[in-house]
């Protein structure tokens, strides 16, 4: 086809990574294709959010290969590069001597104690997932029994439990140790299964050469590489961790054989075809945006002194956090910066730990997430959880005697008891009026009148709207600095007590909760109130009601024959009973949406 055209043109996609061919060897592509037209790159990725940066640390000064292991892997890596027959069989030769140097029974020891150790001090601040690549199928089954017998309560017979598998096929040639964790298809296929679910006990799995390429694995966060890579290989693997999952902020490859010269190598024809972004950066820039977000977070506690905190007892920590609390809310816009700032530490930290200068760092971190923990509580929706808390990976790494494992409410977070009664009483608040910290006093008044209007939402239209126009009038004053925290706070508990009066109303007019609904819809204006009075409005209410309800039907609010009648009923009965002309058509249209929002309880009753 191409000699018979006079101007061919030859197109080739690729989801594949150009990072695939080595620079070296990927000449058949362009010589065939030419140039590439265009290059999706990393930075782009990263950029739109189809993946996550990869981070990378070198664990060569905790566990030392001998120099004639770093020998053997350079002459490895030279060997493989060589296409002749003789060339390569010396390569297995020394394949098999670097195998039994990293394989050898105190390197297995050493790396399988580093490895429990960094894992479980990266899960306790990232909920995921890791994976062990092994040179050998003999080293990984050795790795396996020297982390079980650190950790024996990870191993488990059964293929549906456990917290650690190998992940490989075996021959029978192979013998008892290595040949016990032979996987089928349809075994692996369990197994792939379990380590994709974030909630399944499996965190761990040991790996030669399967699951390194095509498999996706979102909660995968960090990826341990004890064997020589090159080229595609190696970057296909160490994209196992880039896949992007809730808040996870990167993924993590922790390197036991010195792989960043080859990494380097691999990167240069990615970066030579025009790619931008390096696949994997350094681990020291996270501790370094740690140090950053920790330095910007410290400085909102200038001029507050918690120096003394992290060697206080219980009681005296949580009174700092409670005082810390108050300091951070009196800043401008303090509370959002605040918490906007600790989650940026807090995903910077996931990825630093366990480096050195995070683990040095830990306790201060902790106090500043503890601080937050409560002050999010302020706008946790009735679920007792917020959004951040649903669909956060990072996980917090308080001292669990100031948060434990059940969920901090609202009287936690502000230091006082929950009452008894009802939260609008007037023992209640007054006991927030008199609390020392004014500025937590406002947040927990702002925050329960907020449920309390929501809770109103779904029933009442008129009434929950007006009473939020109170709330937000209110906070707006506040924040424009037109009122104090103090004169704030009495304007909420204010509006506390007309929360309470308009529950009250409806008691002393013997109405129910939804007939009490339809009289606020009609009595929302004020010539109507005097016009008719309230005797007749509740009247009025209590009829519009019982015809709602008669007419009403499954899905009546997405059939417009249903609200067309339903419209011209409600006219007629406002017409009826004397409703001020001028206001006729807006009241009907606040009863239809007060009867859109209790449209199922309506069907029901019904």
């Amino acid at each position: 086809m191409r000699n018979i055209r006079a101007t061919p043109c030859q197109m080739q996609p690729t989801s594949a990574s150009l990072a695939h061919q080595s620079k070296k060897t990927d000449v058949n592509t362009p010589a065939v294709f030419g140039n590439y037209v265009d290059v999706y790159d990393i930075a782009q990725a990263v950029e739109d959010g189809a993946t996550v940066k990869i981070y990378y640390e070198s664990r060569l000064a905790k566990i030392a290969l001998s120099e004639a292991g770093k020998k053997l892997v350079a002459e490895l890596d030279e060997e493989l590069e060589k296409e002749d027959l003789a060339e390569t069989q010396k390569a297995k030769a020394k394949w098999t001597q670097l195998e039994a140097l990293i394989g050898s029974e105190d390197r297995i020891r050493q790396v399988a104690q580093d490895i429990v150790a960094h894992f479980e001090q990266r899960q306790e601040v990232f909920d995921g997932k890791g994976m062990i690549v092994a040179m050998s199928r003999r080293i990984a089954a050795d790795l396996y029994n020297e982390i079980i017998k650190i950790k024996p309560g990870w191993h488990n017979d059964g293929l549906k439990k456990g917290v650690i598998k190998v992940v490989m096929t075996s021959a029978s040639s192979d013998g008892p140790k290595i040949s016990k964790h032979h996987t089928t298809k349809e075994q692996r296929r369990a197994l792939a299964e379990r380590m994709k679910d974030a909630e399944d006990e499996l965190k761990l799995v040991l790996v030669r050469d399967m699951w390194l390429t095509g498999f996706d694995v979102p909660c995968l966060h960090t990826m341990y590489i004890d064997k020589p890579m090159k080229g595609h290989t190696l970057m296909q693997a160490i994209a196992r961790v880039n896949r992007v999952y809730k808040d996870k902020p990167g993924g993590l490859i922790v390197d036991y054989l010195g792989i960043a010269s080859d990494l380097k190598e691999a990167l240069s024809f990615y970066s030579d075809s025009g790619g931008k972004g390096d696949p994997a950066v350094l681990q020291e820039q996270a501790v370094q945006l740690m140090h950053e977000k920790l330095e910007i977070v410290s400085q909102m506690f200038h001029g507050f002194p918690y120096e003394h905190y992290f060697a206080a007892d219980t009681s005296t920590k949580l009174s700092i956090i409670l005082a810390a609390q108050e300091h951070i809310l009196g800043l401008e816009n303090g509370k959002k910066r605040y918490i906007d700032e600790v989650t940026a530490l807090s995903r910077a930290f996931s990825i630093a730990i366990p480096h050195e200068q995070a683990v040095a760092v830990k306790d201060e971190v902790s106090f500043y997430q503890a601080i937050k923990a409560r002050l999010v509580k302020f706008d946790s929706t009735g679920t007792g959880k917020t959004d951040e808390e649903i669909e956060t990976a990072i996980r917090q790494v308080i001292d669990q005697a100031l948060v434990t494992e059940q969920v901090i409410d609202v009287f936690d977070a502000a230091g006082i008891k929950k009452p008894d009664i009802s939260i609008l009483s007037e023992e209640f608040l007054l006991e927030v009026q008199n609390m020392e910290h004014k500025n937590i006093a406002l947040e927990v008044l702002k925050k329960l009148l907020k449920d309390e209007i929501k809770a109103r939402v779904k029933k009442n239209l008129v009434q929950s709207r007006s009473l939020m126009e109170m709330l937000e009038d209110s906070i707006k004053k506040y924040h424009n600095k037109v009122i104090t925290a103090a004169e704030v706070i009495e304007e909420l508990i204010t509006l506390s007590k007309e929360i309470k009066r308009m529950d009250k109303e409806s008691q002393e007019m013997d109405l129910s909760e939804f007939e009490y609904a339809f009289y606020t819809a009609i009595a929302d204006n004020e010539s109507a109130r005097e016009l008719m009075q309230k005797e007749k409005l509740r009247e009025l209410a209590v009829v519009l009601f019982e015809k709602v309800k008669q007419n009403a039907s499954i899905d009546w609010t997405i059939k417009e024959s249903v609200r067309a009648k339903l419209k011209v009923i409600v006219k007629r009965t406002l017409r009826h009973y004397g409703y001020p002309p001028d206001m006729q058509a807006l009241a009907t249209e606040t009863v239809l949406k007060q009867a859109e929002l209790i449209a199922d309880e309506l069907t029901r009753m019904g």
